[in-house]
């Protein structure tokens, strides 16, 4: 099989224009709602540049959604088996809910799809997403048998934290709402992180 051709420049540029587009349109009108036509001019391309790159919308949004969870995961691909557990843990925390306040188009296509039961990207969640928290859900047994963390079940510490941070980019106008312009402002994030740390840290402690 002949190796893929290269992207010059341009056309790397070109394909994250539409990317990008595509995030911002998939994200508002969800995938049955967005179209090609919509997407190319969110870009600022016709639509028969856009085919040039993507041939479909599904490919689009396949694309789109594989970064989309490489990005997702990388903050637990990094726990590291050599550092403190705590200290790991906590990065990881903050780190997720870092992706929450800078990231929440991401977060807001992701729980969708999620919610409509995963139809376009069950393969990636059965195959990369679960491969890496089996992975991840062995070493915090071992965390666990080795006496550094309490003993708990890994996988529902993992979903735990998936919940609490994603929160925040989920339901951020009714976390703002709810705190008023006192609280509700971008420091409700360095609050959340120093509570969500307290909460996980008390709990995992031996």
């Amino acid at each position: 099989m002949d190796a893929p051709v290269p992207q010059t420049r341009i056309q790397a540029a070109k394909r994250e224009a539409i990317l990008e587009a595509a995030l911002d349109c998939f994200s508002r009108l969800g995938f049955r709602g967005a179209t090609i036509d919509a997407i190319a001019s969110a870009a600022g391309m016709s639509k028969p540049n856009l085919l040039y790159y993507f041939r479909r919308k599904e490919d689009v949004y396949a694309a789109l959604m594989q970064r989309l969870l490489d990005t997702w995961l990388q903050p637990l691909r990094d726990l590291d088996d050599v550092g403190d557990p705590l200290t790991e843990l906590r990065g990881y925390i903050r780190r997720k809910l870092e992706m929450s306040r800078d990231l929440p188009r991401e977060s807001r296509l992701f729980a969708n799809e999620i919610l409509e039961g995963a139809p376009r990207i069950l393969p990636m969640i059965r195959g990369d997403l679960k491969a890496l928290v089996d992975e991840k859900a062995l070493l915090i047994r071992q965390w666990m048998q080795d006496g550094k963390i309490r003993r708990t079940d890994p996988y529902h510490l993992i979903f735990a934290v998936w919940a609490t941070t994603q929160h925040y980019a989920d339901f951020d106008t009714q976390v703002r709402t709810v705190l008023g312009p006192d609280k509700g402002a971008d420091g409700r994030f360095e609050d959340a992180a120093r509570f969500l740390e307290q909460l996980f840290m008390d709990g995992l402690r031996p």
